[in-house]
């Protein structure tokens, strides 16, 4: 079915893009992409554990991605966190310039295309549905 392909590999990407945060964790030089270059220990070490907690959500895109079933409770909490970030950097004055072009443009396409896989998941299909 070629709805599940596309799936896979949307879901796939989404993961690994997602990930990519977890840089910062082996290299605090990776905050520099975010523009944030003297930063306070406590405010780096933040930062470096929510580079784990985007591979942790990465990761489960990419497992979602071979387990059908997980699909729409991952994607819901994708769209979640996703969605908070976009809402709590773009809504305030003073970070909305500072927010990456990429990233910015990335989590919104992900939150539109996760919306539409829960779509995919969720409508009747013909054998669902009896006919």
């Amino acid at each position: 079915m070629p709805d599940a392909r596309v799936a896979k590999v949307t879901l796939v990407v989404l993961g690994l893009i997602t990930m990519t945060p977890v840089l910062a964790l082996v290299t605090p030089a990776a905050l520099e992409y975010y523009g944030l270059t003297q930063l306070a220990p406590m405010e780096e070490a933040l930062l470096r554990h929510r580079g784990v907690m985007q591979l942790v959500l990465g990761a489960a895109l990419v497992w979602a991605a071979f387990v059908p079933a997980v699909q729409v409770p991952v994607a819901l909490a994708a769209i979640t966190t996703k969605t908070t970030n976009l809402v709590l950097t773009l809504s305030d004055s003073t970070t909305r310039p500072d927010a990456p072009l990429f990233s910015t443009m990335f989590d919104s396409l992900a939150v539109l295309l996760l919306i539409g896989l829960i779509v995919l998941r969720l409508r009747p299909t013909a054998s669902r549905a009896g006919i």
